[in-house]
């Protein structure tokens, strides 16, 4: 318990809230592996807290004063988060209790902590506790719904539709976790302090966090209120610029992947999705490669819809992944190849549904069709020049060539299509695409 309390004492009188959090992790550093356990061990439930009590408060540090009140509250924080890495220990010793009880023990240090801001005056630079607590307190959460799941006899993979809401009971803890990290942010954003000691430097983290429980949840629905309450309080808060760049590239992803979702992209004056997510493409370090291979998932997508452009080799080289899922398709479109596109969308199905683009990259057929359209173009060749004139490619083109190009680029066909089915794709391709209205035809 010494050590626990030398940082606890060395964070205070530093104002450090990245060491403090420190103190009340559940997972033991790289360099003191035991430090759980000798922590749990150094004391017993009956004398805790009078152990914590004495560590905490009863110091020479005539720098380090509490009011009664503070004193007490982090006090209360400490027994919490004692009783908490018992339950972890047992668990993880596979001895007795389970991430249920886990999850309650994390939840009751969470509220203790969250009644030390509320009622006890605990300062704005201890915020990163809140960041620790709650960022677990959702990871306890997902696995003691999943522990309880399995013991009902639930059975579920790691697929979309596991984050549905649908089935009773089955995300319980976590949506009771979404309402504990709801208050962290209420908590935030109505402080009225001034800014330099302001509890708002923590509302981007708590945001992001909102965000990722309720994408779990699949509640995205909800993220809308969190992104109006933001706006509505944008004048009380710092400029963005002044938050952690990491909180915000975060922020950027989750909002442009909520406006993605909205179909907000085909908005050609705003673009909003684009802006956010190329915003989010642009600040993110250059050696979170997962972070950057999250944010492409949905920026090729919305970059093939809103510019027609596709990403280029060089682009996914360090992403396999995206290597995988993207290579195919990207080629098929280039080549007008409907064939390959229809193949390597259905190749791709599990995983675009995953992650909701696959709507989204069917209309890509679109794009491909054009580009087919547009070889029959090509290939047409020239009209005879007349009277020494340079000569003009072909501007009227028979039905027929493009029915036979379809043919061809769609070998699942076992039919020719006739030319009415030929002249309605000629016109939804005049209406979405606006490339062909200059180019006349005839039957």
């Amino acid at each position: 318990m010494d050590i626990i309390s030398r940082d606890f004492r060395v964070a205070h009188m530093n104002c450090s809230g990245p060491l403090l959090a420190t103190t009340i992790t559940p997972v033991a550093p790289l360099d003191d592996p035991k430090r759980l356990i000798r922590f749990f061990e150094s004391s017993s439930s009956f004398a805790v807290s009078t152990d914590i009590r004495s560590c905490l408060l009863a110091h020479p540090d005539a720098e380090l004063r509490f009011a009664k009140s503070e004193g007490n509250a982090w006090v209360d924080v400490y027994i919490a988060y004692w009783k908490a890495t018992g339950d972890i220990l047992a668990v993880n010793d596979a001895e007795k209790g389970g991430w249920t009880r886990v999850h309650e023990s994390w939840k009751e240090l969470t509220n203790t902590l969250i009644r030390g801001y509320s009622n006890s005056g605990f300062e704005a630079w201890t915020i990163p506790c809140l960041y620790v607590t709650a960022r677990y307190l959702r990871t306890f959460a997902i696995k003691a719904d999943k522990e309880q799941n399995v013991e009902n006899g639930v059975s579920f993979g790691v697929d979309l539709q596991d984050d549905m809401a649908g089935n009773p009971g089955k995300n319980e803890r976590l949506e009771n976790t979404a309402r504990i990290i709801n208050r962290i942010f209420t908590m935030c954003i109505s402080d009225r302090a001034p800014l330099e000691s302001s509890r708002k430097w923590g509302l981007y983290y708590t945001t992001n966090l909102l965000f990722k429980t309720y994408f779990k949840l699949n509640s995205i629905g909800l993220s809308k209120n969190i992104i109006r309450a933001l706006q509505a309080s944008r004048i009380d808060m710092p400029p963005m610029e002044s938050f952690p760049k990491s909180h915000i590239v975060t922020f950027k992803y989750y909002v442009g992947v909520i406006l993605f979702l909205e179909e907000d992209y085909v908005q050609p004056a705003a673009k909003k999705a684009e802006e956010y997510l190329t915003d989010a493409w642009n600040m993110c370090h250059k050696g979170a490669q997962r972070n950057q291979e999250l944010i492409l998932t949905y920026l090729i997508p919305c970059h093939l819809l809103t510019t027609h452009t596709l990403p280029t080799a060089d682009l996914l080289a360090p992403y396999p992944r995206l290597q995988r899922i993207f290579g195919d398709l990207g080629q098929s479109v280039r080549r007008g190849d409907l064939a390959g596109f229809d193949g390597a969308l259905a190749n791709g199905e599990d995983e675009f549904v995953k992650r909701r683009i696959y709507l989204t990259l069917e209309r890509g057929r679109d794009i491909a069709l054009r580009n087919l359209f547009r070889k029959v173009y090509l290939v047409g060749g020239f009209e005879e020049p007349k009277d020494g004139a340079l000569p003009l490619r072909r501007t009227r083109i028979p039905v027929a060539e493009f029915g036979a190009a379809l043919h061809l680029g769609n070998k699942t066909l076992d039919h020719r299509l006739d030319n009415d089915e030929v002249e309605c794709l000629l016109a939804n391709m005049i209406y979405k695409v606006r490339d062909l209205n200059s180019c006349d035809y005839v039957a």
